[in-house]
């Protein structure tokens, strides 16, 4: 279950760096933030199910 949590994060954190890095104001980092927490989240999602149904 830590996949999807730690895919949400690092997106998170990965989003903020990059729109810092392009100059934007505080929107902008939220908007780049919680764009990217959730396309990581469910990549995070898909890596947990294929481990879980590779195991069974």
């Amino acid at each position: 279950m830590i996949y999807p949590l730690g895919g949400f994060l690092f997106g998170a954190i990965l989003g903020l760096w990059r729109a810092k890095a392009k100059g934007g104001k505080m929107l902008d980092l939220l908007q780049w933030a919680a764009v990217y927490a959730l396309i990581f989240g469910i990549i995070g999602l898909f890596i947990l199910l294929f481990i879980d149904r590779s195991y069974q």
